[in-house]
């Protein structure tokens, strides 16, 4: 057997990661139909290659399709030639949806969370039409732990993106495969594959909190190198008789 490369070495570690998410959190079952949502950055062309090479494996049997959202109000140059030929040189099928959105229709909600959410919609009325049961997207495991800082600091909330959200009203599941995958290795993995970057100028993309909270994660591995799996860990480890609980009536 030829000694392991570098790229060898990646690829067994991201496929090892993104296996034990699958499995730990039961994300494919036999039959699925996978929409990817594929917006052209590292991540989802990542997890479309992973989705696509693990549905050549006979068992659990699934199918995938690749779709991606041009939100016609914000300005994201998407390369459509790349992001076809590259589905398709997976032997995945691939849909563009475009859509838009105003943001003055509701002043509560930033611009951010309003593009994304109307980016989901447009995933769920794609996977509709292709006959998807599932919707998987690219968030990793700096994503998901990001985002529980953020929603801790900023919404008091002790929650974050789960690596599977069944969501009856649309009867749909989202799932995240790459839930366990660190982002640094989606890098590398960019980098040997030479993957396009696609053009982003979004006006509003100043008002995410998402940059800070990158290195508030950085300065956490700082300080324990092992910082990211205690966090990962506490979303399962919730000592609730630890935690301040306010009790009804009156004090005294």
């Amino acid at each position: 057997m030829g000694k392991m490369t570098e790229e060898d070495r990646l690829m067994r570690r991201i496929n090892q990661r993104f296996m034990k998410g699958v499995m730990n959190y039961r994300l494919i079952e036999e039959g699925d139909r996978i929409l990817v949502g594929l917006s052209g950055g590292k991540d989802s062309l990542a997890l479309l290659e992973l989705l696509a090479r693990r549905s050549r494996i006979y068992k659990p049997k699934f199918s995938v399709v690749a779709a991606h959202v041009v939100m016609k109000n914000i300005a994201y140059e998407s390369d459509q030639t790349y992001l076809r030929e590259y589905a398709e040189s997976l032997g995945v099928p691939y849909v563009c949806y475009e859509t838009e959105f105003d943001p003055s229709t509701d002043t509560r909600k930033s611009p951010c969370f309003l593009c994304s959410w109307n980016r989901r919609k447009a995933l769920f009325t794609v996977a509709k039409e292709q006959g998807c049961n599932k919707i998987a997207l690219g968030h990793h495991m700096d994503d998901i732990l990001e985002t529980l800082l953020m929603n801790m600091t900023f919404q008091g909330a002790f929650s974050t993106m789960p690596p599977r959200l069944v969501m009856r009203k649309f009867d749909m599941t989202i799932i995240r495969p790459m839930c366990l995958v660190h982002e640094a290795d989606l890098k590398e993995m960019a980098a040997l594959r030479g993957f396009r970057k696609q053009v982003k100028n979004c006006p509003y993309e100043k008002d995410s909190h998402r940059s800070d909270m990158k290195e508030v994660l950085a300065r956490l591995e700082a300080m324990n190198p092992e910082a990211r799996y205690s966090l990962w860990g506490s979303m399962s480890n919730i000592q609730s008789d630890m935690l301040p609980v306010e009790e009804d009536g009156p004090l005294g």
